[in-house]
């Protein structure tokens, strides 16, 4: 194991309390029936996918430059909102993991779908950790295609098969799985059946763990 790529909602910090809330507030707007439970449907993919999503739920057709908008607004809502994210806001045990990491030796990278990720993580106080921080906006695949991992691999001038992957999204192992890393869920075993190492909580997460388990793969 010579990398570790983390994706960056439900790993690092969980702001999908506030993309649900700014996705809703949209969908409330344009008189569609978005609850939680779809926002499921969500979870792991690009701002204009889950656009997308949230519009079939309707009849309406809209243009490319509306859907713009209509994202461009989500987002707004949302930017405002995690202006009041802080290190508090970091999962259990992920700092003390990130420096175990660091420590080693073993490289860091973020491959997350959100544009807002380099933000979150100044937020948080934790960029410094990161040896690379994928550039979405580059990314001409969303997940689960395995493209956003790979070019994290790349990044880091290492091969995909030295690399752990951590995802808490169905589309994000299979994005890892894809892309030939091991692959560490996050979350029970129905929502995570295709990783390679599940745990309940990213507290359960340190490098021994990681290490081992990589080592042991089939």
């Amino acid at each position: 194991m010579k990398a570790v790529i983390f994706d960056l909602d439900g790993v690092i910090t969980d702001t999908a309390e506030y993309h649900y809330l700014a996705w809703k507030s949209l969908a409330d707007e344009l008189g569609l029936p978005f609850d939680k439970e779809y926002n499921e449907k969500l979870k792991g993919v690009s701002r204009m996918e889950s656009l997308e999503l949230i519009l079939a739920l309707g009849n309406t057709e809209y243009t490319d430059e509306e859907k713009y908008q209509l994202a461009d607004q989500k987002n707004e809502l949302y930017k405002e909102m995690i202006k009041k994210v802080t290190p508090a806001d970091l999962l259990p045990g992920i700092e003390s993991l990130l420096k175990e990491l660091r420590e080693a030796g073993i490289l860091i990278a973020l491959a997350s779908a959100s544009k807002n990720a380099p933000f979150i993580l100044d937020r948080l106080e934790v960029t410094h950790y990161f040896n690379h921080v994928v550039d979405v906006t580059q990314i001409k695949n969303g997940k689960p295609d395995p493209e956003i991992f790979l070019t994290g691999a790349a990044k880091l001038g290492v091969l995909p098969a030295d690399c752990v992957g951590v995802e808490d999204a169905e589309a994000g192992i299979e994005s890892i799985r894809s892309a030939g890393m091991y692959a560490v869920g996050v979350g029970t075993p129905a929502q995570m059946q295709k990783a390679d190492l599940i745990v309940a909580s990213t507290s359960e997460l340190t490098l021994d763990l990681l290490k081992s388990s990589h080592a042991n793969r089939a």
